[in-house]
């Protein structure tokens, strides 16, 4: 055999050996099929945990069950433009009226409210000023919701005006 020649019987029993094989080809495709419905999966999973954890956190919210809404929120909680942050539970059990009862009924609003998705990882809630609670069409107060390492949590306030 010449340096660099392959025969045709060689290349044959090659492809031979590769046309035998088609389970490879078919794990590969069930390897990515698998990646894919967990990432769709992953998406709906995130959606009805929201669904649930919005769910408990109203209730809460409306009930002014404050350790409760405590233990869901992230800290430190960010505050409207020229509020000092939450820092901890403590502090926010503390501000507690402050956040939910401020510029906005949180309570109130919530019973109605429907959160808006922002992003896979995001929700958001507005609601209007406490002192026109049926002004949908206005409603500057946004509750901001983040899908954390430990799950959903309150991560915000905000006065989109400001």
């Amino acid at each position: 055999m010449i340096k660099g020649t392959v025969r045709a019987s060689e290349s044959n029993s090659f492809l031979s050996i590769r046309a035998c094989r088609p389970w490879r080809v078919i794990r590969w495709q069930n390897f990515l099929a698998g990646i894919l419905i967990l990432l769709f999966s992953s998406t709906a999973s995130a959606q009805s945990d929201f669904s649930a954890f919005w769910k408990k956190f109203k209730s809460a919210v409306i009930a002014g069950e404050k350790a409760t809404v405590a233990e869901m929120t992230k800290f430190p909680l960010s505050m409207p433009y020229g509020v000092k942050a939450v820092k901890d539970k403590e502090d926010f059990l503390r501000r507690y009226n402050e956040i939910f009862k401020g510029e906005a009924n949180a309570a109130q609003c919530f019973r109605s409210a429907e959160p808006q998705k922002e992003s896979a990882r995001r929700y958001e809630v507005y609601c209007p000023f406490k002192e026109s609670p049926d002004d949908k069409e206005n409603a500057p107060i946004r509750f901001i919701f983040e899908l954390t390492k430990s799950g959903w949590k309150f991560a915000g306030l905000d006065n989109i005006n400001e």
